[in-house]
């Protein structure tokens, strides 16, 4: 399973006034590592929607839980994968947090504020159950299809 990075720029130290700071325990090294697991970095250049829809049902799946983050322009991007696996019944909403990250602008070396949020969705209880529903409407379909060659 191949997860998915946005490509980085290089970072500044964050400025004084953030609107939310994550800092966690140098004890909590092995947490951090889980959290990576089931996290999908989305970028609105990269992939197409419905990549991100697939690879989060598949995150969910095996760690009932995904974090889906981005920046920027890609916010929108999250909000709609997000929306779509809540709308059919697959995720419920755990938790949404934003914030800004300090960057270096690619093109003029400046640094620059970037809008960042993450969003974390919980395997819905009908989850199984949809999902099995679906896999087996697909299977129903593909000896039709093949029938019409």
């Amino acid at each position: 399973m191949a997860s998915v990075q946005v490509a980085r720029v290089a970072a500044v130290p964050p400025p004084q006034a953030q609107v939310q700071s994550q800092s966690q325990p140098q004890s909590q090294n092995q947490d951090v590592g889980e959290q990576k697991k089931n996290r999908i970095q989305v970028s609105n250049t990269k992939k197409p929607l419905f990549f991100y829809v697939n690879l989060a049902k598949r995150y969910i799946e095996q760690h009932n839980e995904v974090e889906l983050s981005a920046l920027g322009m890609a916010i929108t991007t999250v909000v709609t994968i997000a929306e779509i696996l809540k709308n059919n019944g697959l995720a419920i909403e755990k938790k949404v947090s934003t914030s800004t990250v300090g960057m270096r602008d690619e093109n003029k070396g400046h640094p620059v504020q970037k809008a960042k949020i993450e969003i974390v969705l919980g395997k819905s209880e009908k989850f199984d159950e949809i999902m099995s529903a679906a896999a087996a409407a697909q299977a129903a379909q593909e000896p039709a299809a093949e029938g019409k060659k």
